[in-house]
């Protein structure tokens, strides 16, 4: 007589789940293994944008309705008094006209640095050597282009040296005369930046899929039409980002004013006048409702930018 072996696979049923495997790796339990774990690697990155960025900010807001030197314990509350002063003074407020020659060089700016990124985002000769020399610009200190461009403009240096080459011999003073002295500095703020642009504009550009040039060329297009509906849609966004810095760049251009000039000879520019304010007039009070009014500017022109121009939103069908 013989017996059925039950065999060691039992035979499943239908709806029935298979056995689990008692080997198999377990969940780590535990903060590092929950939903903590992505606040716990931005604690150290908030930390440092709340206490360098938006203490110092609202300290501002604090010091900019209050009388204070900078160096009292105590500050006088005066409420409006600095924001009144501000714009009933014409010579607290009128700097802002010297920022359209740093807007207009902006403006120049994002155009060359567009057309380079376009003609060298293409299969070009040299395109690489070109890339750095265009992109140099932007990792040399900005206290030692300043000094560089001061012997570049000073009287019989270099530029009119190259200008008496051409036969021009009657030039003005570059940095001494209040006529061309700012043209001069945006002109030097074009070449230390363009670099950061042309970047941004390269990179987006590379981005665009190959396959719709492909299709451009099917189709007949040439290269104005493949800048124009093609890679213009595509770098939008970027655009607008550049525009925005460029119109921020322009109200708040220091640097290379205060290295060259020290804002004198008509070249003095809101944050140097903020600077003189708070520091050599000991108006702390004064200058902080100074630099509110152009953070208040500076988000006023990016909310009506992108009013105008909003970002396209395309979602996947």
């Amino acid at each position: 007589m013989s017996t059925a072996t039950p065999s060691r696979t039992a035979a499943r049923t239908p709806g029935t789940r298979p056995p689990t495997n008692p080997r198999a790796p377990r969940k780590r339990a535990g903060i590092f293994g929950g939903r903590m774990t992505p606040w716990l690697f931005l604690i150290v990155p908030l930390a440092f944008l709340i206490v360098l960025t938006y203490v110092p900010v609202a300290n501002m807001f604090w010091y900019s309705v209050t009388s204070w030197d900078g160096l009292d314990e105590e500050k006088e509350f005066v409420g409006l008094a600095n924001y009144i002063e501000i714009f009933t003074r014409p010579e607290l407020f009128q700097v802002f006209f010297v920022s359209l020659y740093y807007l207009a060089g902006a403006i120049a700016q994002l155009v060359i640095a567009l057309f380079f990124a376009t003609l060298l985002s293409f299969k070009t000769r040299f395109r690489n050597l070109f890339k750095g020399i265009i992109f140099f610009p932007y990792l040399i200190n900005g206290v030692a282009i300043g000094l560089m461009f001061l012997y570049f403009f000073r009287p019989d240096g270099t530029l009119d040296a190259l200008l008496a080459a051409l036969g021009v011999t009657d030039t003005p003073q570059w940095l001494g005369d209040s006529s061309v002295v700012n043209s001069s500095l945006a002109a030097t703020s074009v070449w230390r930046y363009m670099g950061l642009n042309f970047v941004l504009f390269l990179g987006a550009i590379q981005s665009v899929p190959v396959e719709q040039y492909e299709a451009a060329d099917l189709d007949g297009a040439n290269s104005w039409h493949k800048f124009r509906f093609i890679i213009v849609p595509s770098i939008r966004r970027i655009l607008g980002l550049s525009f925005i810095l460029a119109i921020a760049g322009a109200l708040s251009a220091f640097e290379m004013p205060y290295i060259m000039t020290g804002g004198a000879n008509g070249s003095e520019t809101f944050v140097i006048q903020t600077v003189d304010t708070a520091f050599r007039f000991a108006k702390v009070g004064l200058a902080s409702a100074m630099a509110v009014v152009l953070l208040v500017i500076v988000l006023v022109i990016t909310a009506v930018q992108r009013a105008f121009f909003p970002d396209e939103k395309k979602g996947l069908s």
